[in-house]
C-alpha cells in the first residue's frame, strides 16, 4: 500500500507541476483599473486577455496624502535593471482604498518587452507587485486580432484589442478592436470572470472626418450617468465625444454611439476623470497634443448629436477650456475628491509622478 500511494502522490505531484508550469503568463500590461476588494484588472494587448490580481492591499491610506517624485522612469528603470530609454509606464492608477499608486511598465520597447507592475506608496517609496505569486484570474477575448495581422501602415490591430477598461456595478467593461468587420468593440465581461463574448461593435460619426466610422478604437472612456440612465463617455483619436448607453451594448450587436463634441483633429486623447467641484460635476481629459481639457458635464444630455461634417481643426458641441498649467500630461487619475495624479513630462525629457489639485 506505501508504493502504491508514493507512486499516486508522485504522479499528482507531476500533475501539479503540469499545470502550474501551464499557467498563463501576464505578456504585457497596459491599461488597468480597481475593483472591489483591491481587485487590480490588468488589459493584456500581446495576450488578448483581461487578468485580474487580487493585491490585498486593503488598508485604508491616509488621507491628504500628497506623492511627489521626480524622473521616476529612471527609478523604475533601475529597479527593473534596465536602462531609462528601455522603459515605458503605460498606465498609472490608483488604489482608491489604500492611495497607493499602480504603474503598468513595459520593460523593453519591442514585441519581446517584459511586462512588469510596480506601485507607489503615500511616502514615494516604489516596489515590484509580485503578480505572479498574486492569485489571479483570467479572461481571454475570443475575436481579438491575430498577433501576424498588419494594418495599411504596417501597425499591429492586436496591439489595440484592449484600449481602456473599468469596472462598475460587477461588469468589466473593455474597449479595443476585434477582427470582424466592423472593428471597434466594447464588451461587458462579469466578474468573477467566466468568459467573454464578442462584444458590441461601435459606429459614430467623426465630424471631423466627415464620416461614419466603425474600425476606429474607443482610446479612453469613464461610466458615467445621464438622466438616471448608465451610460460610457468614450473619446476617439482626433478627437471625438461620444455617448453610448450601456444597456445597448448587446453581444453580437451593432450600436451607433451618440458624437456630442468635435474636440480637435491629430490629438489623442489619453485618459479621463470625473470629479465635483463646488457641487458641480466636470470631465478632465488630457490629450496627446491639445493638453488637458476641463468640460462641464451640465446639461451634457441636450446636445444634438453631431452628424455633418465639422471643419478640419475645428470644435462643436462640449464646450472645453484648456488647463494651461497642466503640461505633459501623459497619465491622470483621481486620488481623492480634491486631487489627481499625473504622470508629466517635463523639460529634459524628465518622467515625473507628481500630485496636483483638481481645478
Amino acid at each position: 500500500m506505501s508504493r502504491i500511494l508514493s507512486v499516486l502522490l508522485l504522479v499528482s505531484a507531476v500533475c501539479f507541476a503540469a499545470a502550474v508550469g501551464d499557467t498563463p503568463e501576464l505578456k504585457s500590461a497596459g491599461v488597468m483599473a480597481f475593483g472591489p476588494n483591491a481587485v487590480l484588472f490588468v488589459g493584456d494587448s500581446a495576450g488578448a486577455s483581461v487578468w485580474a490580481f487580487e493585491t490585498g492591499d486593503n488598508k485604508a491610506g491616509p488621507k491628504g496624502a500628497r506623492v511627489e517624485i521626480k524622473s521616476i522612469h529612471e527609478k523604475v528603470a533601475a529597479m527593473l535593471g534596465a536602462s531609462a530609454d528601455q522603459i515605458l509606464i503605460n498606465d498609472a492608477v490608483v488604489n482608491p482604498v489604500s492611495k497607493k499608486i499602480y504603474l503598468s511598465v513595459a520593460r523593453g520597447r519591442g514585441p519581446d518587452a517584459g511586462a512588469a507592475i510596480l506601485r507607489v506608496d503615500t511616502t514615494g517609496k516604489v516596489e515590484e507587485f509580485d503578480h505572479a505569486k498574486a492569485k489571479s484570474s483570467r479572461v481571454s477575448i475570443p475575436n481579438a486580432p491575430g498577433p501576424e495581422v498588419r494594418d495599411k501602415r504596417g501597425g499591429t490591430p492586436r496591439a489595440e484589442s484592449i484600449t481602456d477598461l473599468a469596472y462598475v456595478d460587477g461588469k468589466v467593461f473593455v474597449a479595443g478592436l476585434s477582427n470582424e468587420e466592423f472593428a471597434s468593440n466594447l464588451r461587458a465581461i462579469p466578474y468573477p470572470f467566466r468568459e467573454a463574448d464578442r462584444g458590441t461593435s461601435i459606429e459614430i460619426f467623426h465630424g471631423n472626418h466627415g464620416r461614419w466610422e466603425t474600425n476606429a478604437p474607443v482610446r479612453t472612456f469613464v461610466p458615467y450617468s445621464i438622466q438616471s440612465e448608465a451610460h460610457l463617455l468614450a473619446a476617439y483619436t482626433c478627437t471625438p465625444l461620444v455617448k453610448i448607453p450601456v444597456a445597448s451594448l448587446k453581444p453580437g450587436t451593432k450600436v451607433v454611439g451618440t458624437t456630442i463634441a468635435e474636440l480637435g483633429n491629430r490629438n489623442r486623447p489619453l485618459d479621463m476623470i470625473v470629479y465635483k467641484k463646488a457641487g458641480k460635476e466636470f470631465l478632465l481629459m488630457n490629450n496627446s497634443s491639445r493638453g488637458v481639457m476641463k468640460m462641464t458635464t451640465q446639461g451634457i444630455d441636450t446636445y444634438k448629436a453631431i452628424t455633418d461634417r465639422v471643419p478640419d481643426a475645428g470644435f462643436a458641441g462640449v464646450p472645453y477650456e484648456t488647463l494651461a498649467d497642466w503640461k505633459g500630461i501623459e497619465q491622470l487619475d483621481k486620488l481623492d475628491e480634491d486631487n489627481a495624479i499625473v504622470l508629466a513630462r517635463v523639460e529634459g525629457g524628465a518622467l515625473d509622478l507628481r500630485t496636483v489639485a483638481l481645478p
